[in-house]
């Protein structure tokens, strides 16, 4: 009996740290969903932006709305890659390795977005179009110097 006991207690053990792999794989799968919506989220705030800047007469209100959108976004890029959310979380991702192997630079790379989308938000909330549309330049080098270093190119 006391090794149908073991035996029994040995296969819950190995169950359990299966399921718990297999839970810790799915959080890390669900990390990269989340992370690719907000990444739609942050590109369609800052299409908005630019639509607005190519129109005759853009919509302050409407560049100023989304501008601020982009700032919020921008704020919380650093914590849409956690530890195990790469390739290994077994959900197609375009991020590179580099962005745990190299997360200083990543770190600054997204502090540098946030400090070029605050300005953007500040500009369009002063309504100065002129700038914004200067600023969005530097917005969108911010988002291309992390792209290059730290995204899978979509052609790949």
């Amino acid at each position: 009996m006391a090794g149908k006991s073991r035996w029994v207690l040995g296969a819950a053990l190995a169950l359990s740290v299966t399921a718990g792999g297999a839970l810790a794989q799915s959080a890390m799968a669900q990390a990269v969903k989340d992370r690719q919506a907000h990444f739609k989220q942050q590109g369609a705030a800052f299409k908005a932006v630019l639509d607005e800047l190519k129109k005759d007469a853009p919509d302050k209100a409407a560049v100023a709305a989304n501008a601020a959108k982009l700032k919020g976004i921008a704020a919380q890029l650093p914590t849409w890659f956690p530890k195990g959310s790469g390739p290994e979380a077994g959900v197609k991702t375009a991020a590179k390795p580099e962005v745990w192997t190299d997360q200083p630079n990543f770190l600054a790379a997204a502090q540098r977005l946030q400090g070029e989308t605050a300005k953007l938000d500040e500009l369009a909330g002063a309504g100065d179009i002129g700038a914004v549309k200067a600023q969005a330049r530097a917005v969108g080098l911010a988002c291309k110097n992390c792209h290059d270093r730290y995204r899978v190119p979509e052609n790949s």
